[in-house]
């Protein structure tokens, strides 16, 4: 089992940056691709950006590239997302995800992550 718990979220005016912190816990060997999922009343769950904590390969939703950043500390077993250039599209509940995985390919899909945080909230205000 792997436990995962996230902080950072917040509230931010359109523009702003946030960064959000996963920390994985337990059989974290289970753990080596990690990802943010997010959630929005009303919306779809949509994956974000996932990373393989072996390799630092990563994936982008197209809803995010060029603005959230996701990346990794081993030696805490942690894995982060920088969000700049906030949108109030934005606002959801954030997840952070984990599964073992070989690093062939990004997992990016819910079915695919095995293991879920209870979620941070991150709102932006226009």
């Amino acid at each position: 089992q792997v436990q995962l718990v996230e902080s950072g979220g917040g509230s931010v005016e359109a523009g702003g940056s946030l960064r959000l912190s996963c920390a994985a816990s337990g059989h974290t060997s289970d753990s080596n691709c990690m990802g943010w999922f997010r959630q929005a009343p009303g919306k779809e769950r949509e994956g974000v950006a996932s990373i393989y904590r072996t390799g630092g390969g990563t994936y982008y939703a197209d809803s995010v590239k060029g603005r959230f950043t996701i990346s990794q500390d081993n030696a805490k077993n942690a894995v982060y997302l920088q969000m700049n250039s906030l949108k109030p599209e934005d606002t959801a509940m954030y997840i952070c995800v984990a599964t073992p995985c070989a690093g062939l390919r990004i997992p990016y899909l819910e079915t695919a992550f095995t293991y879920w945080g209870q979620g941070t909230q991150v709102t932006v205000s226009s």
